[in-house]
């Protein structure tokens, strides 16, 4: 699945090549050390290189990390760990749950919601069904859609197994379940990005029930279920009446530089990106294709030297609120929980929250006092 020839394993793990090409010969080459190092970088235990038995697709990968994986085929080792780790967590999240005897919103689906009409119509009952207001954050809507039984990671802006690197062309992705689904979003410097990333995979749940992957450029493909999605999340952060508030004639006057300034209060109210809202501008024939495009050359040229001056280290202050952003607080709230009724250990807490430190988990603990 991950197409890794043997020059590449040898680059990342070191082991001679001679010897692995003597363990792809069937040949015993390797030791139980150099054995783990190879487990240890395909994130599985040793005893799945010792199991007799050929190995069976079905039980190792989830119905849902098969379908994104049949959908788009995944070649990146951190993504594949990463859906693999979520799905763990929302297994201990039901589990922890189940134990504490708290209930969950277990038919999340909005049947009320008539999904024959058109994406407009969709968006606008998904807009009332989340109670979407003006004047939304992104941790707001978070809040909304998890009130709904949904579960929501962001990916951390740390080096590390929670996240999604830069480089990576993956946004999000969602992992549909009839119970407590999944949407996991990359953690980027626009909150507004993130709030329409998790509208755009809220929709795949809805509108086509079934798990997927995006990358950058499906935000900006018009064609199939992309598209759908697309139209879904900006009709849900921006209803026709919101956009209408817009003063093209005064936007059309102005310098492409001079856009930002005039878009801020748009902005913070719907809680998106300037891009947005020019690219939905744009979609309904409101400006033209040159002055979106003008826009983006000038936001890429911002990025480009914005990130030349970023590479001083971020000092990590608040440690202890990282699980909150990464997992959201419904679910820390509920290791909290069975951490103070005692359902897991001390050391159980810290490893379902991150591998936090036991000062930093004190430190979190008492947020939630």
């Amino acid at each position: 699945m991950l197409e890794i020839n043997i020059s590449a394993l040898h680059e990342d793990i070191p082991i001679a090549k001679n010897t692995i090409a003597s363990t792809m010969k069937g040949e015993k080459a390797l030791s139980i050390k150099q054995l783990q190092k190879i487990a240890d970088y395909f994130h599985r235990s040793l005893l799945f290189f010792l199991e007799p038995k050929a190995v069976n697709e079905d039980k190792i990968y989830s119905p849902q990390f098969r379908t994104i994986n049949n959908q788009k085929p995944l070649h990146s080792r951190k993504i594949n760990a990463l859906i693999e780790r979520v799905e763990q967590h929302r297994n201990i999240y039901l589990n922890l749950l189940d134990e504490l005897g708290t209930p969950i919103v277990s038919d999340w689906y909005p049947k009320h919601i008539n999904f024959n009409g058109s994406i407009k119509q969709i968006a606008d009952s998904a807009r009332e069904w989340l109670n979407i207001q003006d004047d939304l954050d992104f941790l707001k809507l978070r809040a909304l859609v998890e009130g709904k039984g949904i579960m929501v990671f962001v990916s951390n802006g740390y080096v590390g197994k929670w996240q999604i690197d830069k480089a990576s062309p993956v946004r999000g992705f969602a992992l549909y379940y009839q119970k407590l689904p999944i949407i996991v979003i990359k953690r980027q410097v626009s909150k507004g990005a993130q709030a329409f990333t998790l509208l755009h995979e809220l929709a795949h749940l809805l509108l086509h029930k079934e798990s997927t992957l995006d990358e950058n450029e499906d935000f900006y493909n018009y064609h199939g279920k992309e598209r759908q999605a697309n139209e879904f999340a900006s009709n849900a952060l921006m209803p026709d009446k919101a956009i209408s508030a817009i003063d093209l004639n005064k936007l059309q006057s102005l310098e492409t530089a001079e856009y930002d300034d005039y878009l801020n209060l748009f902005k913070k109210r719907w809680c998106v990106s300037g891009d947005a809202i020019l690219y939905r501008l744009l979609k309904d024939n409101k400006i033209s294709q040159a002055d979106y495009q003008n826009y983006k050359a000038l936001k890429a040229k911002q990025f480009k030297e914005k990130e030349l001056g970023a590479h001083q280290p971020i000092p990590r202050n608040y440690r202890h609120r990282e699980p909150i952003n990464i997992f959201g607080k419904p679910y820390v709230a509920t290791v909290l929980d069975a951490l103070q009724n005692k359902h897991i250990t001390l050391s159980k807490a810290s490893m379902h929250l991150d591998n936090l430190k036991i000062r930093s988990l004190h430190k979190l603990g008492e947020e939630f006092v």
